[in-house]
């Protein structure tokens, strides 16, 4: 099955294009360490997943790009285009000529309704050209304008027009320090509206990418580029194509929806982040061995102790004892579901025992429902073993709690509501946000 990319917004654009970067780089790769037969039918799924092939030889990405300037946008078009490998659709994107401004509600209340027609054309025309529509992936940010406020609009009209498809909101969290003065404004209003109707958000912080490139890639001075190219080899990571429990035969044939059914049981808890090992630059690949015990045992302290990188984890955090009536350990991050997906050699010889114990997950769901691997013997992206695990836990808890807290004290004192109002936001809907979001921040509490 296919999938359509939105592209939303400067962030949502830029992701994107490295996205189909690093998924082009994969599928033309001499790297797949497996035979000539698997490798063809990896590239076969992979090209029916996320590219059209057209009259031009260059295969041509599933995508609509939306953005309310037209500088990113043209970049993007033609980043790709020189690229030789692939492109984008030459009538697939929508622009204009003034941006959101950074405003929620210009994206939300004034953009989206002027544009909606344009804009769901362009996913209409991209959807018909799928055999089978497997669903949509948007990209985009949470704290400016466009990718946040148009974003959330786009994703409803998705909702309505496509009731039956899956839709997965890849969501940037951004940095704790600030980019914008109203971003918290902007991420109540984005992640509440989504959880309305996206079927899940998988969400990347800021925070924690620029760390790994800080410390794992060794980057001195870290550009946005260097950020989003972490960013897109993690999304390579799960959505090229795999074998799934059930299918150890054939790739996963619906990709968006094996997601949906392993890690989202109950609509409540749609809050999925990512952890990828190993992840370093690509000099040192050719001097560095890894064995899959030594990187699962560190994959699973990274979730328990809900570090995103594996420097620098805290080794003292464990899992509770089960049975016990204490309260669990502090630190400690409880699991609604977790996919693990490993890509490379000698995948099918690997013990996963330690990711099926019931004392990492909720008690409401059995160890055997909550855990499932995802294999595959071709090698990912030039690294001969990787591990790449989505997890529905409580890791979002303390970004979540941050960034409503401080929204909660600027709404408090009324500051920059007047910004929201005169385009159509007012104190109630900023308040059923909340309402929404506490209620979120309940659930995954109380797991």
């Amino acid at each position: 099955m296919s999938i359509v990319t939105l592209q939303l917004g400067q962030c949502g654009n830029q992701i994107g294009q490295e996205v189909f970067n690093v998924i082009s780089g994969d599928i033309h790769g001499t790297h797949g360490l497996c035979s000539k037969k698997e490798n063809e039918s990896y590239r076969d799924a992979c090209k029916e997943r996320f590219f059209s092939e057209e009259e031009s030889e260059v295969p041509v990405a599933r995508a609509v790009l939306v953005d309310m300037e037209p500088k990113v946008i043209s970049q993007t078009l033609s980043v790709a285009a020189r690229s030789g490998c692939w492109k984008y659709n030459d009538g697939s994107h929508f622009c204009q000529k003034q941006g959101s401004g950074n405003n929620w509600a210009n994206g939300y209340s004034v953009h989206g309704p002027r544009h909606k027609e344009a804009i769901m054309e362009l996913v209409q025309k991209e959807a018909e050209k799928c055999d089978r529509l497997g669903g949509f992936f948007t990209i985009m940010s949470m704290a400016g304008g466009t990718g946040s406020g148009l974003g959330a609009f786009v994703t409803q009209c998705l909702r309505d027009a496509f009731p039956t498809s899956f839709i997965l909101n890849h969501v940037i969290w951004p940095y704790g320090t600030g980019e914008v003065i109203v971003q918290n404004y902007n991420s109540v209003l984005t992640l509440s509206h989504l959880y309305q109707s996206s079927d899940a958000l998988l969400v990347h912080e800021n925070d924690a990418i620029h760390k790994i490139c800080a410390q794992l890639m060794n980057i001195k001075q870290i550009s946005f580029r260097d950020v989003n190219q972490v960013i897109a080899h993690q999304l390579g990571g799960v959505f090229q194509p795999i074998y799934t429990a059930e299918s150890a035969s054939h790739y996963s044939r619906n990709p968006l929806g094996d997601l949906m059914e392993t890690l989202v049981p109950h609509p409540e808890f749609k809050m999925l982040g990512l952890r990828n090992i190993p992840q370093m630059p690509e000099k040192s690949l050719a001097y560095s061995t890894f064995s899959w015990p030594a990187l699962l045992k560190h994959l699973r302290q990274m979730l328990i102790a809900n570090a995103k990188m594996e420097e620098g984890i805290d080794w003292q955090v464990k899992p509770p004892c089960l049975g016990s009536s204490t309260n669990k350990p502090l630190h400690f991050n409880t699991s609604i579901a977790n996919l693990l997906i490993l890509r490379g050699k000698d995948v099918h010889s690997v013990d996963l025992g330690s990711f099926q114990d019931p004392s990492l997950y909720t008690s409401w769901l059995s160890p055997q429902d909550a855990f499932n691997s995802w294999k595959t013997p071709r090698a990912f992206n030039k690294y001969e073993k990787s591990a790449s695990l989505l997890s529905n836990s409580q890791s979002l808890l303390k970004p979540l709690n941050s960034v409503v807290g401080k929204a909660w004290n600027m709404f408090a004192s009324k500051a920059y509501i007047h910004q929201y109002s005169k385009f159509g936001v007012e104190e109630e809907d900023f308040l059923d946000s909340f309402t929404i979001l506490e209620q979120v921040i309940s659930s995954y509490t109380t797991l």
